[in-house]
């Protein structure tokens, strides 16, 4: 009997960030041209297992997903305990997507990002062009305005699934109800204070508006891609920095803020056609 597995291959990346050596950990599927895909805010890279299990796009990409450091499998830094606390910056992340593309010897890659990692993928058009051959960014706008108070999602009497709480209702009404807990469930298992942490990039640190119409298309294409029912970043966001940049936006109907989780075959119809422009014009 040939024994069921996925194509997916997982594996521990010893890498220095950020100054301290990390085990980062990293799934691929395919080959061709890279796909480095960046998850969202809170949650890990196992949101892109439908990416990594389609064959029509791993016959030409090479499709990579990693942990973020202190994320799913990627453990924090030895002597984490004694960091008064975890906030992502822009320089940061910008560091550690470069390093892990680096350490993986990614020939300009094209970058794929949600939410936060949709707002990072923009930070590498503008600062980064001749680094990455094109960036994806789904639900990726140039801010985002405070909508929540975020202080008590680190506090030791508040469960993982206030977590999945805060972010259900921008799950859109396409997602059946396995891909919807799965997303949520992610969410759950979250760091103490992880996603607290990722969300002052998101709300504060990585506000690039002003600066969206620096970035040169030409230089790095840029395409966006958004679900109809997110409120956190709208379609009015998306399509405010598509204006900016002066390329054009895909509004997916039905999709909430993570499509390729919640609606992975929604999803990929959408993606397929992007994918398809970026191995013409590779």
């Amino acid at each position: 009997m040939s024994v069921p597995y996925e194509p997916i291959v997982g594996r521990y990346l010893q890498q220095q960030l950020l100054g301290k050596p990390h085990r980062v950990y990293v799934e691929e599927a395919g080959e061709g041209i890279p796909l480095l895909c960046l998850h969202t805010a809170g949650s890990d890279s196992r949101q892109y297992r439908a990416i990594l299990n389609d064959p029509d796009i791993t016959r030409d990409f090479r499709v990579i997903a990693f942990d973020l450091p202190w994320h799913g499998k990627s453990s924090p830094p030895a002597g984490w305990e004694q960091i008064e606390e975890y906030r992502l910056s822009s320089r940061d992340y910008l560091d550690i997507v470069l390093g892990v593309a680096d350490a993986l010897e990614l020939d300009r890659p094209v970058v794929m990002g949600c939410s936060i990692g949709g707002r990072i993928v923009l930070h590498l058009a503008l600062d980064h062009p001749d680094r990455v051959g094109a960036v994806i960014g789904l639900q990726s706008g140039g801010h985002v305005a405070p909508y929540y108070d975020t202080q008590w999602l680190h506090r030791q009497d508040v469960h993982g699934e206030v977590s999945a709480a805060v972010v259900s209702g921008l799950i859109g009404p396409s997602a059946n109800d396995a891909d919807r807990w799965e997303t949520l469930w992610h969410y759950m298992q979250g760091g103490p204070g992880i996603f607290k942490g990722d969300l002052h990039f998101y709300k504060v640190d990585g506000d690039i508006r002003s600066r969206l119409h620096e970035i040169d298309p030409k230089r790095c294409p840029v395409h966006l891609l958004t679900g109809e029912y997110d409120y956190s970043c709208t379609p009015e966001d998306t399509l405010a920095a598509a204006a900016a940049i002066g390329v054009e936006a895909t509004i997916m109907r039905g999709m909430g803020h993570f499509p390729m989780s919640e609606d992975p075959e929604g999803f990929i119809a959408h993606l397929r056609p992007v994918l398809a422009r970026i191995r013409e014009e590779r």
